[in-house]
């Protein structure tokens, strides 16, 4: 059987940020997910505090980690230490936005 923690970063993946087109994982967005026997807490951020689509990409996230049948509660807290920066995104999003 796949890790949990596998299963919910492949979810995560299929959220995508609407004004980048790149999904919230190679965005570098996620920044920890803990599994506790059937409960996990994933920590996210956003690009920005003033982010205008904060709540629909969380809104997203919720939908995306409901499907997710090997976990009971799912918690997603939004935190903002340390702050975002583009170091934080994977190699393919920052070919994808135009950085390398």
């Amino acid at each position: 059987m796949k890790d949990v923690k596998e299963i919910i970063l492949k979810k995560l993946e299929e959220v995508v940020d609407p004004e980048l087109g790149v999904d919230i994982v190679n965005l570098g967005l996620v920044y920890s997910i803990d599994v506790k026997g059937k409960k996990a807490v994933v920590k996210v951020t956003m690009t920005t505090p003033a982010c205008p689509l904060l709540g629909l990409i969380l809104e997203n996230i919720k939908s995306k980690l409901s499907e997710i049948k090997e976990v009971d509660e799912i918690s997603v807290e939004l935190v903002w230490d340390p702050p975002w920066t583009p170091e934080r995104m994977s190699e393919k999003a920052k070919r994808q936005l135009g950085y390398i």
